[in-house]
């Protein structure tokens, strides 16, 4: 049986599925882990020289860089940010 259509925007269909605030999470953590990885490359660091830098291990960067794992805190982003030369930003909209 097809699925209903549920909402005329992906945002209401998501709603619909009540999976809208997972999804937008795993997004941004992905574009986060993105932004970090690339950043490291343009830093040319390997993942050793970039824990060493967030004086942290290189499993807890694996953690980081991981889109599929959202147990990373702000703590950590902003060390990771700091580690590249960035800050991190944060807003509410």
């Amino acid at each position: 049986m097809k699925p209903e259509h549920q909402g005329d925007t992906f945002t209401e269909f998501l709603d619909g599925l009540g999976i809208r605030e997972e999804i937008e999470n795993r997004a941004v953590k992905a574009i986060l882990a993105d932004q970090i990885r690339a950043a490291m490359a343009a830093e040319g660091l390997s993942k050793t020289a970039m824990a060493l830098r967030m004086k942290t291990s290189r499993r807890a960067l694996d953690r980081l860089l991981d889109p599929d794992n959202d147990s990373v805190t702000l703590y950590t982003l902003q060390r990771a940010a700091s580690a590249v030369g960035r800050r991190l930003q944060l807003q509410l909209v």
